[in-house]
């Protein structure tokens, strides 16, 4: 699993990225400083930074992921509970659930998503 934490403002310009890519990295420069109030220097480290961990690539001056946002959720989801509850899928559904419990719609919604996991897996 690789390691991809991201800090608020670092999470923040990948969805900017997401968002609007392909773009080419004079558009993100313009993106940044408009959106977070960055100048051009600012926007090129943390997109090397990014690119670097294998999130993004600029080739040919041109920005794209090389992972989806959707993928990378994933891997944040699976990194916390790996982290923080030994990977036991169990015991985070465990502790989320404890205090606030489950609507019917939300137990028939992981239901469902259990018993595709199964027919896939």
């Amino acid at each position: 699993m690789a390691d991809w934490k991201l800090g608020a403002v670092e999470t923040r310009f990948a969805q900017l990225i997401w968002q609007n890519e392909p773009l080419p990295s004079g558009a993100l420069v313009k993106l940044c400083e408009k959106e977070l109030n960055w100048k051009k220097p600012t926007t090129y480290t943390v997109l090397r930074k990014l690119c670097e961990k294998g999130l993004f690539q600029n080739e040919n001056g041109i920005v794209s992921a090389r992972i989806s946002r959707e993928d990378f959720r994933a891997n944040q989801g699976e990194q916390f509970v790996s982290e923080t509850y030994g990977g036991s899928l169990p015991a985070f559904i465990a502790a989320f659930t404890a205090r606030r419990g489950l609507s019917a719609a939300e137990a028939e919604e992981i239901r469902k998503l259990i018993d595709e996991a199964r027919r896939e897996g």
